[in-house]
């Protein structure tokens, strides 16, 4: 009899349990779908209201500010959704918060140490974006790596290279930035012609070069400039031409000029120097 009684609470026992596991089991599935949709549902208002928003106006600077503000909003909603997802679950499982706040008082010295970097992180993101430091689009340089910023985040800042390369970097080794795309930048070329080559008439065709590029391309905000002899080397005199353009353009405008005063030159008859053997045979 007292055996059959016991048989009956332990099965019982185990069904509660069974029942509880299912049950929590249940909320936790719940919490993680909720979390998905909260971050899908949160991206789609962001890409409409805010990005869409956007679009098709001719404001450069303000589409990449607009995208830089979505780019945090994406990153602070996820943050969030995990961290209050994260705490449902553990209550879920009977977790006591009670318990983790305690724990991470006594442990807090060690975990300090282990989550310095997540917290200058944080900080010097807060700071790049509170100063309008980068924004999406932006061409820049941080830490010797040269590209395009194509994501920032509260924790890390990833940067497109011009081979596609994706480079991620952690705010919080972010100690310099050089931003070319903030402010008109210099196109500056330097020209070499041969010594028995007229000076003042190799300048004269490049500021005929240039001026025919200011009307051609867009990119060239200013008349460019020739400053003059820069350099007299072994075999070549350097002369320097400027122009001022438009931000992160400077390349593609500096290129162009070299393609057009070479062809100038060619056609006007001024040498530029190459490298020349001279052999001398001397008869046994």
């Amino acid at each position: 009899m007292v055996q059959d009684v016991a048989e009956a609470i332990s099965e019982k026992a185990a069904e509660i349990d069974l029942s509880g596991f299912v049950s929590k089991g249940l909320v936790i599935l719940v919490v993680i779908i909720a979390s998905v949709i909260v971050i899908k549902v949160g991206n789609f208002l962001i890409k409409r209201f805010i990005l869409n928003k956007s679009r098709g106006k001719n404001m450069p600077l303000e589409e990449r500010r607009v995208k830089t503000l979505a780019s945090i909003l994406r990153s602070v909603i996820r943050y969030a959704v995990y961290f209050i997802a994260g705490m449902t679950i553990l209550d879920t499982l009977g977790v006591p918060m009670t318990s983790i706040v305690a724990t991470a008082g006594i442990g807090g010295l060690a975990v300090g140490f282990g989550a310095q970097n997540l917290i200058k992180d944080i900080i010097t993101g807060f700071f790049l974006l509170l100063e309008d430091q980068i924004s999406i689009g932006d061409y820049v340089t941080i830490e010797g790596i040269s590209g395009t910023v194509v994501g920032i985040g509260m924790r890390v800042t990833t940067i497109q290279g011009i081979a596609g390369e994706l480079n991620i970097i952690p705010n919080g080794s972010i100690s310099k930035v050089i931003n070319y795309s903030k402010a008109n930048s210099n196109a500056i070329v330097d020209v070499s012609i041969s010594y028995d080559s007229d000076i003042n008439k190799a300048a004269e065709v490049m500021k005929r070069v240039g001026r025919e590029l200011m009307k051609d391309d867009e990119d060239v905000v200013e008349q460019p400039e020739v400053l003059g002899v820069v350099s007299l080397g072994d075999s070549c005199i350097r002369i320097r031409m400027m122009a001022t353009v438009r931000p992160a353009t400077q390349w593609s405008v500096e290129r162009e000029l070299r393609k057009r005063i070479k062809d100038a030159f060619q056609r006007e008859g001024i040498k530029t120097p190459y490298p020349r053997t001279i052999v001398i045979r001397q008869e046994a």
